[in-house]
Order: C-alpha cells, then structure tokens, then sequence
C-alpha cells in the first residue's frame, strides 16, 4: 500500500490510504493474494512490466526504539 500524500497509482491524485490498489479484481471483497487468476492468457507463458522499484530505506531500528534487535552472525 502506499503511504499517505503520494501519488496514487490508480487515479490521478494523492493517496488517501483507502485501500483500493490492494483488492482484487475479480473479487471486490478480497485482498489481493498474488493468486493471478486476473491474468488471462493461452500463451506457455505471461510477464508483467514493472515499470518501478521501491526500495525501503527506512532504518526499522527508527520504527522500534524501544525493540533491541539481534544480529545472527
């Protein structure tokens, strides 16, 4: 999902957290699953274009100051 103020990906504004760019196509109801039962295809094979890559570079030590992590060496 993205965060609030971004750009929304499907309608020309900013996000408003409403949640629509998580459910599924062909079930309203549902959050979607990857299940990829939306794409039709009779090919061997399909691919989606990624058009983005979104790279977390929040520190999640900022997220949970009051969490002590553990580093497996």
């Amino acid at each position: 999902m993205k965060q609030y103020g971004e750009p929304c990906v499907l309608e020309h504004r900013l996000c408003t957290e409403c949640g629509e760019c998580d459910r599924c196509e062909l079930n309203r109801e549902k959050i979607c699953d990857n299940c990829c039962q939306c794409i039709e295809s009779t090919a061997d094979y399909v691919g989606i274009e990624i058009d983005e890559i979104i790279i977390n570079t929040e520190d999640i030590r900022t997220e949970h100051p009051g969490k002590a992590f553990k580093i497996k060496h």
